[in-house]
């Protein structure tokens, strides 16, 4: 599988423009990746919706335990799940009319792409969302790069 096929900027951008976000597998960990996305795109004006069965709120936000306990519609399905998880995840997705199905790093499931397709969602794929919503609005910075730690105290030099 490409997965070039599933990183067009085109979508990516239309993606970024819905502003409710179900973000499966958010953790209330600080120091967690899901948590960092969470946080900074509710800092950028997004609505997220935390699917997490394990918490009752994260981030002042009501959880959800399954994407189908959400009221209302969401635009965008941010995955931080393992990708045996996805194919549920997807068909969730489906059933609840979401535009969008957008797996994160390492996140990449041929079947739950293929349900989600078949299902007429726009698949992204091994892409992060707080990354792309910085590199299209023109704020990239350290916080967007690879540097092994998500932490808001920076390293000390040695």
């Amino acid at each position: 599988m490409e997965l070039t096929a599933f990183q067009d900027p085109r979508i990516v951008r239309a993606a970024l423009d819905e502003r409710r976000i179900a973000i499966v597998g958010l953790s209330a960990n600080e120091l967690r990746a899901s948590h960092f996305v969470g946080f900074y795109l509710k800092r950028h004006g997004y609505e997220i919706v935390p699917v997490n069965p394990r918490e009752t709120s994260i981030l002042g936000h009501e959880c959800y335990p399954s994407l189908t306990d959400i009221p209302g519609p969401v635009g965008v399905v941010d995955v931080f799940r393992t990708p045996d998880a996805v194919p549920d995840i997807a068909r969730q997705a489906l059933a609840i009319g979401a535009r969008y199905l957008w797996l994160q790093f390492g996140v990449i499931s041929q079947e739950g792409i293929e349900i989600a397709k078949e299902g007429g969602i726009d698949v992204i794929v091994d892409r992060c969302l707080k990354i792309e919503h910085a590199r299209h609005v023109g704020r990239m910075h350290w916080l967007g790069f690879n540097t092994e730690v998500i932490s808001a105290e920076r390293r000390r030099p040695v």
